[in-house]
């Protein structure tokens, strides 16, 4: 188990997004520390889980709750909100809440789904992931920053978290875009007997705000914030997280903006 526990309040699992690891948690760990005890998990391949990971999202959820304890709430970023979302569905019994963080149950668009990322894109970072493993990350944090307020002094502060650890294991990377580019759950979002908190940034290009209008739950939001708000807006993000959390239970509350 490579969980950091932090407080004595109620549990918190957090899950990083694709190519990141526990670390990128750091700083605003603290802030919800102050009402939560946080336990900040690792994907397959990536951080202290150096395991190669089977490409399989039943897999990665199942290595995600071998590291979280027997109930909590839990809270996604990117792809680690759709491996939370899949672990759910599949332990639902452990889930008192779960915050989704700039995620969605599908990635990439189709004709029923237009407010998503075009499959071309995943494409070619799939072909630049081959060839060069950390030029792509590096190319993908830019995304996570762009149009938004500062958004040079934001990448250089994602890069640096990153940075503290060792990249991901090239086949995990590999592994966890072809998840992003194949899973779909937007049927088991519909029917998943978990309460659903959805965070989104107005300037998200990778999670278009649109979603917020196509998935069922608490949502909100932060019309400046990009793909890795809880970093460009922690404060808000973290007093949003505790108030949906403290206020667990409540599922006929339905917030957009």
């Amino acid at each position: 188990m490579t969980t950091e526990r932090r407080g004595d309040a109620p549990d918190l699992v957090m899950v990083p997004g694709w190519g990141m690891h526990a670390d990128v948690w750091s700083e605003w760990a603290d802030l919800l520390a102050r009402d939560f005890r946080v336990h900040r998990v690792e994907l397959p391949g990536h951080g202290a889980q150096r395991a190669a990971p089977a490409a399989h999202l039943d897999a990665w959820s199942d290595a995600v709750l071998a590291q979280a304890p027997p109930r909590a709430c839990w809270l996604g970023w990117s792809l680690g909100g759709l491996v939370a979302l899949n672990a759910a569905r599949r332990q639902p019994q452990r889930f008192g809440g779960l915050v989704l963080v700039a995620a969605t149950p599908r990635f990439v668009t189709a004709p029923d789904w237009p407010h998503a990322v075009a499959p071309a894109v995943f494409d070619q970072f799939a072909a630049q992931l081959a060839h060069n493993c950390r030029q792509t990350l590096l190319r993908f944090l830019a995304l996570q920053v762009r149009g938004i307020e500062h958004e040079g002094a934001a990448l250089r502060r994602l890069r640096g978290l990153v940075g503290a650890r060792p990249d991901p294991q090239p086949q995990a990377l590999a592994d966890g875009l072809r998840l992003l580019q194949h899973s779909d759950l937007r049927a088991a979002v519909a029917t998943l007997a978990v309460p659903l908190y959805w965070l989104f940034g107005g300037r998200d290009t990778l999670v278009p705000p649109q979603v917020s209008a196509r998935v069922p739950g608490v949502r909100q939001t932060l019309p400046e914030a990009g793909h890795a708000p809880f970093l460009s807006h922690p404060q808000a993000c973290a007093e949003r997280v505790r108030q949906w959390l403290q206020a667990e239970g409540d599922t006929h509350r339905y917030v957009s903006g």
